[in-house]
């Protein structure tokens, strides 16, 4: 046996010491800058913890009642229209082949232009009492009002209905890609056991849909709690209305506040519930292989009728009211003139176009900084700063105006005692205070957006650039920023358009005089002048045509 030979006489070189990775600071902003985006929803809860006054134990012991329970209506009339329409329509789509079939993949999507309260005004104006179809159908019978039955458009059903009808596109996308990505070994399984189409989507399809179907019956309840123009139109007393009037009709911010933390409850709740449906299972397929979908023909009556079912959506959220308010426009249309009316189009793409720009900015920060920096304050910013498209737009709007309201007004006392000087609402008397409520509610949108499109962008890609010389900043700037060009173009125009819609929270946070399209058209549709509504309304559907337009051509070039 020989010795190792000895190795203590020698003089080993000392191993350079390892250059420690150096971190931005930067990056560290984005958890200030996320919280700052969720303070509203702080403030709320904060405002909430006031001891009730007489305003909220009026609301509690009178409407309270019934707000939850027409909210708990609306979420099951609603889930389940949504469910039915949006499943049922893509597995037809998806798995079977008839004529129109191509025409009607991309169709099923134009109700996602047309908003709730514009498609609930349209009905309004079709089936109300002094409407065409009630008219028409009198003159034909000769019966008198009174004399016939006929579904009352102004109720909680009818508000449902409009809801759902332009809703159901949430559940029909994701279904729709999750029936795409299911094994096609199973369902040729299932049709070599004698199983039917139909018995193969009920018994096979839908359970292995189930989390596209929860995940977008989920997204379609928080539009319905966020709702305020059809609901309020439809006089279904919900959460959102009684916000509204216990801020404006009754001058109340603690009971607002406490209705706005009640809301919370809700979409916390529900939230919870989608979370807890899953119950740990998981709905991945078991084999590698997976082939193409491969579409059944319909024949006989079949093919009509999956036609007609597929149509139906389409032509009940999209072509009748869209009809409608452009007969109604060219009738009668806004009375206005040009040089009156177009600021309200002038104001709501001024508005859009900052929340937009200012939503991208701020989603672009974020999602760079959490891509660059692996501690986890970047990636907690992230989830922190997307809360906000959970919660209705009456909530968000109740969180800017009272700490804003709070500061103005101490503001205001300190400048009269020290200098005599009175400074008025600086904040919540502004556009400020209006773009923040938008960038609250709709960064969230923005954030998905990025996020995937960065997903798509290679860090090796990044990695080459540093190699080279570039710096981080340069990396990003010079490859990784040209790559995601569109993904930030598709958040902007995103949240443009979901900006132009909303209502509730334009209502309560605008500034005196300042009306943007949305508000034109409730406040004409408040007061039953739906005719000279259209103008302002078809303007909005045909902005929110833009990103359909645009999710269309993706879905035709994949």
């Amino acid at each position: 046996m020989t010795a190792a030979p000895s190795t203590s006489g020698l003089a080993l070189p000392e191993a350079a010491p390892r250059p420690r990775r150096r971190r931005g600071g930067w990056s560290l902003l984005s958890l200030p800058l996320a919280g700052l985006i969720a303070a509203p929803l702080l403030a709320v809860l904060v405002s909430a913890a006031v001891p009730a006054g007489a305003v909220w134990h009026h609301i509690a012991t009178t409407t309270l009642p019934e707000m939850l329970a027409n909210s708990v209506a609306l979420f099951l009339l609603v889930g389940l229209m949504t469910a039915t329409a949006g499943a049922v329509s893509a597995w037809l789509v998806s798995a079977c082949r008839f004529p129109g079939r191509g025409l009607l993949e991309v169709a099923l999507l134009l109700p996602m232009a047309m908003p709730a309260y514009v498609c609930g005004y349209a009905y309004t104006w079709l089936l109300d009492v002094a409407g065409p179809v009630q008219t028409g159908f009198r003159a034909v019978t000769g019966l008198r009002w009174n004399q016939y039955w006929f579904p009352e458009i102004r109720s909680l059903p009818g508000a449902a209905v409009m809801l759902a009808m332009v809703l159901y596109p949430y559940v029909y996308l994701l279904c729709r890609n999750a029936f795409q990505q299911q094994s096609v070994c199973l369902l040729e399984a299932s049709r070599t056991l004698g199983h039917s189409l139909g018995a193969c989507f009920l018994r096979l399809a839908l359970p292995m849909a189930r989390p596209a179907i929860v995940g977008g019956v989920a997204l379609a309840l928080m539009e319905t709690l966020a709702d305020f123009g059809t609901v309020q139109h439809f006089a279904v007393r919900t959460f959102t209305t009684g916000i509204y009037e216990a801020w404006f009709g009754l001058g109340d911010r603690g009971a607002a506040s406490q209705l706005a933390a009640c809301l919370m409850g809700l979409v916390a709740a529900l939230l919870a519930l989608e979370h807890l449906s899953r119950g740990g299972r998981r709905f991945h397929a078991t084999t590698t292989r997976q082939p193409p979908l491969n579409p059944v023909p319909l024949h006989g009556w079949k093919a009509p009728a999956a036609f007609l079912l597929c149509a139906m959506p389409v032509v009940l959220g999209f072509l009748v009211p869209a009809g409608t308010l452009l007969m109604l426009m060219v009738q009668v249309g806004d009375p206005l003139e040009p040089a009156r009316f177009l600021p309200f189009a002038r104001n709501s793409v001024v508005l859009a176009g900052t929340a937009a720009s200012a939503a991208v900015l701020l989603a672009a920060f974020l999602a760079w900084a959490a891509r660059l920096d692996p501690r986890p304050a970047p990636r907690l910013a992230l989830r922190v700063a997307g809360l906000g498209y959970a919660i209705p737009g009456s909530v968000i709007a109740v969180g800017t105006l009272v700490p804003l309201g709070l500061f103005d007004n101490a503001l205001d006392a300190w400048m009269r005692a020290r200098f005599g000087l009175s400074t008025g609402l600086l904040l919540s008397g502004g556009m400020l205070a209006l773009v923040f409520a938008y960038l609250v509610r709709f960064l969230a949108v923005a954030l998905s957006a990025v996020e995937s499109g960065l997903a798509r962008v290679k860090p090796s890609l990044r990695h080459a650039a540093r190699v080279l010389g570039a710096s981080p900043a340069g990396a990003v700037w010079r490859v990784e920023l040209p790559l995601a060009r569109g993904s930030l173009l598709t958040a902007f125009l995103l949240v443009f358009v979901d900006t132009m819609k909303e209502l509730p929270a334009t209502l309560i946070v605008r500034p005196f005089d300042f009306d943007t399209l949305a508000v034109r058209v409730h406040g004409l549709a408040a007061d039953e002048r739906l005719a000279e509504a259209s103008t302002a309304a078809l303007l909005i559907v045909a902005t929110g045509l833009l990103p359909v337009l645009a999710l269309t051509r993706a879905i035709r070039g994949r």
